[in-house]
């Protein structure tokens, strides 16, 4: 059954049998595990997903896919129709651990991943193809033009690697990028306390929202009082003229318990 992509869905399709190799080891998907996959596709990966794992559940937009995954033989996949940000994973997963494994849609790969953090809890490994840039920022370090928003939070969460570097050649179209695949494993606690999650995250939000403004501006420029922010930099001492790229994550967790005994002294 032919089938034309559509760009709207930000549809390239992987076919290199070496790459989806790679993936598959990188997921260490054993018999009794479930699998779930976003974005299937044509169904190439999802092949070898139902060859390794007790069931596989993969979610997919497109309703001409969809039908094409619904016609398979396979007893344990499981098919769900819908946009993946819509979607309730609450009401859908609810028999955790599972292992994610997903070529992303990179027009929205990065609100995907805001989710998957809201959900992390039910997965207990993920690897993931990203354009390339963007899973440079993911692996990025304090002090770089990469470092940001992404960077932090996964990287309180997760152990991320590297899997393998993907040329433009092993989908169908070819991107005009390259690509990426990185696997996440779940840290057994956050690799430092956010005291106040909500909190942590608006912060660092806040301080590269505008990269180029100073910390203190950035807090600012994100509605936070004048006086909480000079008290809470002070405490926690960081230079307020600094920029939001220059903490590491113990100086965001040290920022967040500074803002969190200021608003209960205040």
């Amino acid at each position: 059954m032919s089938y034309q992509t559509k760009k709207r869905f930000g549809q390239h399709f992987l076919h290199d049998p070496a790459v989806i190799d790679k993936i598959i080891t990188a997921a260490r998907l054993q018999p009794d595990q479930r699998v779930l996959e976003i974005g299937p596709g044509l169904g190439v990966l999802t092949e070898q997903l139902l060859k390794h794992a007790a069931q596989v559940i993969v979610m997919e937009i497109d309703r001409d896919l969809i039908q094409r995954l619904r016609q398979r033989p396979e007893e344990h996949l499981t098919v769900y129709e819908g946009d993946v940000l819509k979607l309730s994973w609450s009401e859908l997963f609810k028999k955790p651990p599972y292992t994610l494994v997903a070529n992303l849609p990179y027009n929205i790969s990065s609100q995907i991943l805001f989710k998957l953090l809201d959900h992390r809890h039910l997965f207990k490994r993920m690897v993931l193809m990203f354009q390339r840039e963007v899973a440079e920022r993911l692996m990025a370090r304090p002090g770089t033009k990469d470092y940001g928003i992404l960077s932090v939070l996964c990287q309180l969460w997760y152990d991320i690697d590297k899997v393998a570097l993907v040329k433009p050649g092993a989908f169908n179209p070819p991107p005009k990028v390259d690509s990426m695949v990185v696997s996440f494993l779940p840290l057994e606690k956050p690799r430092v306390d956010p005291i106040d999650e909500v909190l942590f995250k608006r912060l660092v939000k806040a301080a590269f929202t505008q990269r180029r403004k100073t910390l203190r501006n950035s807090l600012l420029a994100a509605g936070l009082e004048a006086a909480d922010i000079d008290a809470s930099l002070l405490c926690a001492g960081i230079d307020p003229g600094c920029r939001g790229e220059t903490l590491d994550l113990s100086r965001f967790s040290a920022l967040t318990e500074a803002f969190c005994k200021e608003v209960t002294t205040g």
